[in-house]
């Protein structure tokens, strides 16, 4: 049977941007990782930590995030 629990909304801010590539880079989603965060934090039987990506990832994305949000409002890439 699918998942039939509701969505949930949290606050989180440009970092879910960043998670995301994360995640995709370890060919994974998102939702995956924080349901494993979650199993491993209530000590469920068998739960890890996820793996994480290397930082260099998460920077390029944020770089990347940045720059095309700078694009769009027509300001010079951070770093000019």
């Amino acid at each position: 049977m699918p998942n039939v629990t509701p969505p949930r909304q949290i606050r989180i801010g440009d970092e879910w941007y960043d998670f995301d590539a994360a995640a995709k880079s370890l060919g994974t989603e998102r939702a995956t990782v924080i349901r494993e965060l979650i199993a491993w934090y209530l000590r469920e039987p068998g739960a890890s930590l996820p793996a994480r990506p290397d930082r260099e990832i998460v920077l390029a994305a944020r770089q990347a995030r940045e720059e095309e949000e700078a694009g769009k409002a027509g300001a010079p890439p951070a770093g000019d």
